[in-house]
């Protein structure tokens, strides 16, 4: 049953943030969080990704600050769970590198999304699906540098 509530809130908080509703993500990620952590423990690597919906959706909410401290959580877990999958930390590095680009900390959000491709590539394959959100968001942090050429060639690679 718990498991069943991790669902259905992630599911929640994903057509929030989705629709641009971050405010209204965060009760429901909350909760996901407060499921997770009774049915897994409160060091389970099983928490990241509550972990970084809540990041995402403190950012998209204008929250810096919180977001940066679910962000630290994840992080935390990941490197203290020697065996953490490929997709979780892929995951990691793409929420820093949203969140660094936000805080407009663009060399160290391109540091993070790179990360993000290669472990996703890793996984899935350099021309994946998968590896398209990170290519996409540093064509974007390349666009607002105005360095065009890198930018357009990434959003082509898209």
């Amino acid at each position: 049953r718990q498991e069943h509530l991790i669902h259905v809130t992630r599911g929640a908080a994903q057509e929030f943030i989705l629709a641009g509703k971050h405010r209204e993500a965060i009760p429901a990620a909350l909760h996901m969080l407060s499921f997770s952590t009774q049915v897994y423990g409160s060091h389970s690597v099983q928490l990241v990704p509550a972990y970084l919906l809540l990041a995402e959706a403190s950012s998209g909410a204008g929250d810096l600050p919180q977001a940066a401290r679910y962000l630290s959580q994840a992080q935390w877990i990941v490197l203290r769970a020697p065996g953490c999958s490929t997709e979780l930390q892929a995951k990691l590095h793409h929420g820093l590198g949203l969140f660094c680009a936000a805080e407009g900390n663009f060399e160290q959000a391109l540091y993070h999304l790179a990360n993000n491709i290669y472990l996703v590539s890793s996984a899935f394959g350099l021309r994946s699906l998968e590896a398209s959100g990170g290519y996409f968001h540093m064509a974007n942090i390349f666009f607002r540098q105005k360095k065009m050429d890198v930018a357009n060639s990434l959003y082509a690679e898209v």
